[in-house]
Order: structure tokens, then C-alpha cells, then sequence
């Protein structure tokens, strides 16, 4: 049987928060999909410059395209990859990075402009401001890393550091999984506190964390792009004939394209059967809680769409869909780890 405990009555005032954090949370995961589309384009360098506020506008006239495109023809990757574009073809890459830019300047807008209105007129409960300001910090922490992401390809290689790119997309996870458990804890949600299933989904987390980070080198390093004929193996064998094309273990699962594919469709596969086990573990507990089926199908899914972007040769609809397959999976778990987190025992009386 399930042992789900009381709901406790949630304050009608904490409604416009809720809306707000929710808000604040689809346009995370939105922002998600704007920036797999960028990178899958390979507009990602196409803006060269970082103006917060004159960058809001694209250019409007023929003067500005053309000065917009004559700052681009100075980057490595006109120079040595995209020396064949025209202004038309420019145009087509600058509206992506444009519009991912202008996207994370609206998350920005909406969460702090509701925030100080929250604030001044003293709706914030206690406990949340300190969580709220934290969020804000992130939020800009956030901006600072998408530039510092960029500006690594606009040195000498025309492309990002995987490295940088994947604390990007990191931090965008930590964002969304903040948000959401900010706006469950305000949220009249049915609880199931369970130790050892905690315990379990914790696991989960813990390695759907990293097989997100490992998906985000191989991105980075277009690593899909090779030994994408077949799965599970590689090249005709279990390893990558060049798996070892570095000097060491870690050099290359961190830097060799054959590799970092190599790990990233393991860690998958683990992260995939660590919560099918999970779902099993709470149909043998008897704790039948909603959002662990929607996690077992969500896992079958992105398994799926991740095979699927792999044999497609890493096809522009497949591989978004695939990313925010994995932002949606991240979300089902964080609610089941929030639902299942263990009561603290009652202190003893003296």
C-alpha cells in the first residue's frame, strides 16, 4: 500500500509565486531547446560581441547588416570555416545566437522584476529569500558562463570549449531542477516519504547528471559524428578501434571523440537500467507513485531518441528532442526525489 502522507494546506497568497516559478521554469527549458537548436546550426559564433543592452535589437537596416557582417568576417570561423557565406547565408546563423541571447535576457526580466515586486510588498515567506537571491545569482552566473563559453571559439579555433559548454548546459540544469523544487515546496503536492526509494532515485540523479555532462562533450566535440552506423557497437566492435588514441584513460574519455561517444552511450545505458530498477524497486515496495511511470516511460523514450540521434547522424529535430528528452527526465526525477525525501525522525522527549 502507499503511504503517502497529508498535504498541508498551501497559502492562497503563495499562488502568484508558484505561477511565477513555473513560468520561470518552462522558459529554462525553452531556453534549453533555443540553445540545441544554436549549437546543432552552428550559429553559435556568429554574434561576435557582447553588448547587454544595444544587442536586444538585431541589425534593421542594409548599413548594420553589413557592419554586423564585417565584425564576423574577422572571426575564426569565417576565416577558416565559413568563408564561402554571403550575407544571406550570415543572416540565417545570426538570428539563432541572436535569439538564444534575447531569450536568456527575458528569463532574466522575468525573474527579477516579479522578484522585487514579490518582495516590496512583503509576499516572499519566510526562509525563501535567501533561496530566491541564490536563483538570481545563478541566473547571472549563467550569462557570464554563455559568454565565457563563446569567447573560447572566437580566439584561434572556430569552436567552443567542450568544457565550457558543458558547465553552459550544467548550469542551465541546476537552474531548471532549483526552480522546480522551489515551486514544488510551495505547491500543494502529495508526499511518499520513502528512505531506501530516495536513496535509489538519488543514485539516479546522480548518474543522469553525469551521462548529461558526457552528452554534453560529445555535443561539443561533434563527437556524434563519428561510428553513427551502428549501436551498440562501434566500428564493428565493443570498444572503438581508437579508443586509445591518447596518451591516458582520462585524456582520452575527456578529449577523444571515439571516447567521450563511447562513454556518454554507456553511462545511458547504466543511467537507463539504474531507473528501470528504480521504478521496479517501488512496484516491489508497493509505493505506486504516479511519477515514477511517467520516469520508466521518459526513460524508454530518451533511450530511444538518443539511439535515434546517434544513427541519424546527430539529424537537427532528433537531437533537440533528445536534449530536452533529457531536461524533462531531470524534472520527472527531481519531483519523485522531492516526493520521496525521508520525514526527519521525531526527537525524543526528555
Amino acid at each position: 500500500m502507499s503511504n503517502a502522507s497529508s498535504i498541508a494546506p498551501i497559502s492562497r497568497n503563495n499562488a502568484p509565486l508558484i505561477i511565477w516559478l513555473y513560468s520561470c521554469a518552462f522558459m529554462v527549458f525553452a531556453m534549453m531547446i533555443i540553445g540545441a537548436i544554436t549549437r546543432l546550426t552552428e550559429s553559435g559564433l556568429s554574434i561576435v560581441e557582447w553588448n547587454v543592452v544595444m544587442g536586444i535589437l538585431p541589425p534593421r537596416t542594409p548599413a548594420q547588416w553589413e557592419a554586423e557582417f564585417a565584425l564576423y568576417k574577422q572571426s575564426p570561423e569565417f576565416l577558416k570555416k565559413n568563408f564561402w557565406m554571403s550575407l544571406d547565408d550570415f543572416k540565417n546563423i545570426f538570428f539563432w545566437e541572436w535569439f538564444h541571447r534575447l531569450w536568456g535576457r527575458l528569463i532574466g526580466v522575468v525573474f527579477a522584476v516579479p522578484l522585487a515586486f514579490f518582495w516590496i510588498r512583503g509576499m516572499i515567506p519566510p526562509g525563501y529569500k535567501s533561496k530566491f537571491l541564490l536563483l538570481l545569482l545563478l541566473g547571472s552566473a549563467q550569462g557570464f558562463m554563455g559568454w565565457y563559453m563563446v569567447q573560447s571559439g572566437l580566439i584561434d579555433i572556430p569552436a567552443v570549449s567542450h568544457y565550457r559548454l558543458a558547465a553552459h548546459l550544467s548550469l542551465a540544469f541546476i537552474i531548471l531542477a532549483a526552480l522546480l523544487v522551489l515551486a514544488f515546496s510551495l505547491s500543494p503536492i502529495k508526499k511518499y516519504p520513502h528512505k531506501a526509494l530516495f536513496m535509489h532515485g538519488l543514485i539516479a540523479l546522480i548518474f543522469l547528471s553525469i551521462t548529461i555532462a558526457w552528452g554534453a562533450f560529445t555535443a561539443g566535440l561533434d563527437a556524434g559524428l563519428v561510428y553513427n552506423e551502428t549501436f551498440p557497437k562501434m566500428g564493428g566492435q565493443w570498444i572503438p578501434p581508437d579508443f586509445w588514441a591518447k596518451d591516458t584513460l582520462i585524456a582520452n574519455l575527456l578529449e577523444n571523440h571515439s571516447a567521450v561517444q563511447f562513454a556518454h552511450r554507456w553511462l545511458a545505458m547504466g543511467t537507463a537500467l539504474i531507473m528501470l530498477s528504480l521504478w521496479a524497486h517501488g512496484m516491489l515496495k508497493a509505493q505506486r507513485i504516479p511519477v515514477l511511470s511517467l520516469v520508466m516511460m521518459m526513460v524508454v523514450l530518451q533511450t530511444g531518441m538518443g539511439i535515434a540521434t546517434l544513427l541519424s547522424g546527430v539529424h537537427l529535430h532528433i537531437a533537440t528532442a533528445h536534449q530536452g528528452g533529457a531536461a524533462i527526465l531531470l524534472s520527472l526525477l527531481v519531483l519523485f526525489l522531492y516526493q520521496t525525501y525521508p520525514r526527519p525522525a521525531p526527537s525524543s522527549q526528555t
